[in-house]
């Protein structure tokens, strides 16, 4: 299994920038891609960008396009979220996650591995 560990979060206010870290150990290699979730309370847990392991291959919710960025470093078994323009309605617990699905993992479901997850909080 891999374990996730999330840093990063914080405060930051309206138009500001904050990039998340989400370190990776175990069996990494078992994994296809990686993503980044967030979840406001009272909220669904909702995709936010994905990464494929073997390539470059990025991809994200509309609602983030833009204006976040995902990016790994396989050596490192690291991947990151730069965050910028960010507005309070960004304001959520992030997870990163891993995924041996074979294609473009959007879903909850599709996501075996979880970190515990970093708050990100924007003020206006």
């Amino acid at each position: 299994q891999v374990q996730l560990v999330e840093s990063g979060g914080g405060l930051v206010q309206a138009g500001g920038s904050l990039r998340l870290s989400c370190a990776a150990s175990g069996r990494t290699f078992s994994s296809y891609a990686a993503g980044w979730f967030r979840q406001a309370p009272g909220k669904e847990r909702e995709f936010v960008a994905g990464i494929w392991r073997s390539v470059d291959n990025t991809y994200y919710a509309d609602s983030v396009k833009g204006r976040f960025t995902i990016s790994r470093d396989n050596a490192k078994n690291t991947v990151y979220l730069q965050m910028n323009s960010l507005n309070p309605e960004d304001t959520a617990v992030y997870y990163c996650a891993a995924s041996d699905f074979l294609g473009s993992p959007r879903q909850v479901r599709d996501f075996s591995s979880w970190g515990q997850g970093t708050q990100v909080t924007v003020s206006s």
